[in-house]
């Protein structure tokens, strides 16, 4: 990649954070002409059939969906690339999954890290994200993997000690965390409750990282990018769910037309509204 082109490197999990996490700010910035990859750490093989039309399916066929489901989220959303690590899906917290040797959260750190910091070097972007350290009220073992591999990832690709095979040394100047932030769910669940909907109990009991936040992206041009993503990943989600899909893009962007994120490094009290803040170029 050229160096003057903007570039942005985010990390998920599994098939569908992207669509959950970020989506609208990613599609804001496409739209501007940004660059815009996707890392998908694993393959979602722990996940179940949660839409009631795939009642009786077998099993067996949901990573292969799966996989099918990412590509055309990734296309909602406007990634120009998708980068799978293929890992295995380390299932949840105490589940017989983690056990499993080739799982994501298992295997030897720098075997996780060394094909991001290749991504890294290759796509030279700016900006990061990723998920943060605080992960208390969702532990689930990827997304704690995701984190550490983030965090190793971008001091080793500007290391040049480190797996010089792998391309030139690259900084990211600028990695963000995606945050949970109660705020938000709190308008959100107004909302709802003005229409007789409940937000589930962990979601309205979660402790959320408003403390965190240094940067407010407005997304209220893009809000329904996240929302047709999410649709997407159709064995993922009921398209009757009253919690995803009560509320219209036209009500989410009245209500709270917002993505935030945490800069690391920033110093006490910054703020800002662009991802590129303080970049030239």
């Amino acid at each position: 990649m050229s160096s003057s082109q903007r570039t942005i490197v985010s990390l998920h999990a599994h098939p569908d954070d992207e669509a959950s996490k970020g989506a609208a700010t990613i599609a804001k910035y496409v739209a501007q002409g940004v660059r815009a990859v996707l890392v998908t750490a694993t393959g979602g093989e722990e996940g179940e059939f949660l839409n009631p039309a795939f009642k009786g399916r077998d099993p067996r066929e949901l990573p292969e969906l799966r996989m099918k489901e990412l590509a055309r989220s990734a296309e909602i959303i406007g990634y120009h690339e998708v980068e799978l690590l293929g890992f295995r899906d380390s299932g949840m917290p105490g589940s017989e999954a983690n056990n499993q040797p080739a799982c994501f959260a298992a295997v030897p750190l720098e075997d996780a890290v060394r094909p991001v910091v290749a991504i890294l070097r290759r796509e030279r972007p700016q900006v990061m994200i990723s998920y943060g350290q605080r992960q208390d009220s969702y532990p689930h073992p990827d997304h704690l993997r995701v984190y550490e591999v983030a965090k190793a990832a971008r001091d080793l690709a500007n290391d040049p000690q480190f797996a010089p095979e792998l391309g030139a040394v690259h900084r990211v100047e600028k990695w963000y965390w995606s945050l949970w932030v109660r705020s938000r769910f709190e308008a959100l669940g107004r909302a709802m409750a003005a229409k007789g909907i409940e937000l589930p109990f962990r979601m309205a009991e979660r402790a959320g990282d408003d403390d965190l936040v240094t940067t407010r992206i407005d997304v209220s041009a893009t809000i329904g990018v996240g929302r047709a993503a999410l649709l997407a990943h159709e064995t993922q989600v009921d398209p009757s769910s009253p919690f995803w899909f009560a509320l219209s893009p036209e009500e989410l962007a009245s209500i709270y037309p917002y993505e935030e994120y945490h800069l690391v490094d920033a110093p006490i009290g910054y703020q800002e509204t662009d991802l590129f803040q303080g970049i030239g170029g």
